[in-house]
C-alpha cells in the first residue's frame, strides 16, 4: 500500500520468508499467526505487559501502536515484515504510537530477535499441522479488542464505514456489524478503534 516504515536506533525491523506448500492454510492467515506470536513474545520478555491486537496485525500497548506486521506475497513465497518499537516510537500523523521503553521495559533488539525467531519457527510448524484455524483464531480473539468494539474503516473500498467488531470468519476476515444490524465481511483495509 506504499507505506513507509520508520526505524529508530535500537528498534526491531526484520523480515522472514515462508515458502507455501501444498495443503498449507491460507497465506493471509500468517498475519494473524504472527500477531499472536508477537504478543506472546512481548509478554514473555516483559512481565505485566498487556498487549492487544487490532485487526488484522497491529499490536497495541495502552491503546497506542507498538508493533506491526505486513505481508507481501510473491508466487509461492510470503515475505513477513515485522516492526517493533523497542526503544522509541515514530511520530505518525493521526496515529498514537508508543514503545516498550515508554512502559519501563528495556529489551535489546538482539534478544528480541532471537526470541521471536524461535517462537515463529514453532508456531509455523503448528500452523501447518492443524493449529489453523481453531487454535490460532481462538488465541487471536483472546488478545484482540473485544466483540462490540466500535470500529471505522479508514482505507480501501469501504473507507468511512463504521460499525462494531463482531469477530472473525474462519479465513481470518473481519466481521463488522453495521448500525442496521447487517454483518459485513472485510478482507483487507485499515481499521481504527473508536477514539483513536
Amino acid at each position: 500500500m506504499g507505506r513507509a516504515w520508520q526505524d529508530g536506533a535500537g528498534n526491531f525491523m526484520g523480515s522472514s520468508v515462508v515458502r507455501l506448500k501444498p495443503g498449507d492454510p491460507p497465506a493471509s492467515s500468517l498475519a494473524l499467526l504472527v500477531a499472536v506470536q508477537l504478543c506472546e513474545v512481548l509478554g514473555d520478555l516483559v512481565a505485566a505487559l498487556n498487549c492487544q491486537i487490532k485487526w488484522p496485525n497491529d499490536i497495541l500497548l495502552g491503546g497506542a501502536k507498538v508493533a506491526g506486521v505486513l505481508l507481501e506475497r510473491h508466487g509461492d513465497y510470503v515475505v513477513i515484515g515485522i516492526g517493533v518499537n523497542l526503544c522509541s516510537a515514530p511520530v505518525i500523523a493521526d496515529k498514537a504510537t508508543t514503545s516498550l521503553s515508554a512502559f519501563g521495559a528495556n529489551v535489546s533488539r538482539d534478544d528480541f530477535a532471537q526470541s521471536l525467531a524461535a517462537s515463529l519457527a514453532i508456531a509455523l510448524l503448528g500452523w501447518r499441522s492443524g493449529d489453523w484455524p481453531e487454535r490460532i483464531l481462538t488465541r487471536w480473539m483472546a488478545l484482540a479488542h473485544p466483540i462490540g468494539t466500535a470500529l471505522s474503516l479508514s482505507e480501501g473500498a469501504h473507507a468511512g464505514l463504521t460499525g462494531t467488531f463482531d469477530g472473525l470468519e474462519q479465513d481470518g476476515s473481519l466481521r463488522l456489524r453495521l448500525d442496521d444490524g447487517r454483518c459485513m465481511t472485510i478482507h483487507a483495509g485499515e481499521v481504527r478503534l473508536a477514539g483513536t
